[in-house]
């Protein structure tokens, strides 16, 4: 099995749809991973298994944000969809009772 190290904002869209499906709610410290690079730099990490490779993504403050933010994010999209969709059942209801009160 392949491994890797890899940044956060150099993931791919699977690779980031795969890192928020697999901490949906963030990460805990039972997920972090910490070793020291070659330069005797600590290293934090999280890791994101595929079928052929594991990820050690590398985590950082601005890595909690954007999963935290991706979350509200889809939450406002899928809030503002829902709100379009209504708008537009009730324009369809309010057309369809003015053609029903013309016949």
């Amino acid at each position: 099995m392949l491994r890797k190290l890899v940044d956060y904002k150099k993931l791919d869209h699977n690779l980031t749809t795969l890192l928020i499906d697999t901490y949906p709610h963030g990460y805990g410290d039972e997920d972090i991973i910490i070793f020291k690079n070659l330069n005797g730099e600590i290293i934090e990490t999280v890791e994101l298994r595929t079928e052929d490779t594991i990820y050690l993504v590398k985590i950082s403050k601005s890595l909690s944000n954007f999963i935290a933010n991706f979350e509200d994010s889809l939450e406002r999209g899928t809030n503002s969809n829902a709100s379009k969709k209504i708008e537009e059942t009730e324009k369809l209801e309010l057309d369809m009772n003015e053609e029903e009160s013309k016949s």
